[in-house]
């Protein structure tokens, strides 16, 4: 009880600043405070049109040069001061403390990458796998509440990281890749795929997504892409296949002259869409790198997450301290306007 009324006789509720850091139920109202500056010149006109005539039991000198002459202006300055916190009280100062609460219905994506040797090809700066890298680092950085796993592949699948929500152990990973992870050569897509599967099938999100980038045709690994394809959709693994680099001559490093070499590039088209109408996927293909970008970018947005927000406000009034001291200043005016003061000196 003590401290709730120490709090009363704070000069902090009168700080500028606590002005500042107000929210006003009803602000219109602070328009009011002009009344007063409008009271004082009514005060002043009426006093004029009456024309009073100064009377003193001292000499006129010594009324002017006298300080406690002001005294008569204290039951003045008492009740304006009163009608101001009034008026600051009926447009209730409040401060709001808002907490938000976020759920997220999170999804699982599984980003599948081919390491083979074909990704070393150069249609993509500097090479189809670091334009790869990139791209998939960005995607990762997009999502939100979602889980994310990584599985490499060449000759052979290699799970690289669990479905996880550490999205910077994810990146750091992404970044060490290289193609000396996986010895076994070739382009093992139906071992991805399966190994994919196997990180994913006990998952209970609400949707189950994996993302297939590859260059080059299956030509390796014991599964076969279509079945590894059947299965996953089987799960509810839905699969978005991309094939990644041009068909036809591409730059593959540079000869004795620095000049730069060309290789034949082929791309298995057939194999990668049906692997995505087998799971309601989708198939995309990416000529370069700004293609590929916008690739994940539309899977982005078509694989977003759901983020139920709840909002909490809390607000609290601080009118009561106001009209606490209005009501002070008041009593204090109604005892001072008849006392000494008021007429220590006639106007």
């Amino acid at each position: 009880m003590i401290e709730q009324l120490s709090e009363f006789f704070s000069w902090s509720w009168f700080m500028p600043e606590t002005f500042q850091s107000y929210e006003w139920e009803k602000p219109i109202l602070l328009n009011l405070i002009w009344i007063i500056p409008v009271l004082m010149l009514i005060r002043k006109f009426v006093k004029f049109l009456k024309n009073p005539v100064l009377e003193l039991s001292l000499p006129k000198q010594i009324a002017k040069n006298n300080p406690w002459t002001y005294l008569r202006l204290i039951p003045t300055g008492l009740f304006f001061l009163s009608l101001a916190l009034i008026i600051v009280a009926l447009a209730r100062p409040q401060m709001s403390n808002e907490r938000v609460e976020q759920f997220t219905e999170g999804i699982d994506i599984m980003l599948v990458m081919d390491i083979s040797e074909s990704m070393d090809l150069q249609d993509f700066q500097p090479n189809r796998l670091e334009s790869a890298k990139r791209t998939a680092i960005d995607f990762i950085n997009g999502r939100v509440g979602d889980r994310i796993g990584m599985v490499v592949f060449s000759g052979e699948a290699y799970s690289l990281a669990p479905l996880t929500n550490d999205y910077q152990l994810l990146i750091d990973l992404i970044g060490e890749i290289g193609f000396e992870m996986i010895e076994a050569k070739g382009t093992a897509i139906g071992s991805a795929i399966a190994a994919g599967t196997n990180r994913m099938k006990e998952a209970e999100s609400v949707s189950k997504v994996m993302i297939l980038l590859s260059d080059g045709e299956s030509n390796a690994g014991n599964v076969d892409p279509l079945f590894a394809a059947q299965l996953a959709g089987a799960l509810d693994i839905k699969i978005y296949t991309i094939a990644v680099g041009k068909d036809g001559m591409v730059p593959y490093g540079t000869d004795f002259f620095g000049r730069p070499q060309m290789v034949e590039s082929y791309l298995d088209e057939t194999t990668l869409r049906e692997i995505a109408k087998l799971t309601k996927g989708e198939f995309f293909r990416a000529s370069d790198a700004t293609a590929l970008q916008g690739i994940f970018d539309q899977i982005d947005t078509m694989e977003k997450t759901e983020i139920i927000e709840n909002r909490y406000k809390e607000t609290t009034d601080y009118y009561r301290i106001y009209l606490f001291w209005a009501i002070a200043l008041f009593f204090a005016w109604m005892i001072s306007k008849s006392s000494f003061l008021n007429n220590f000196l006639l106007d």
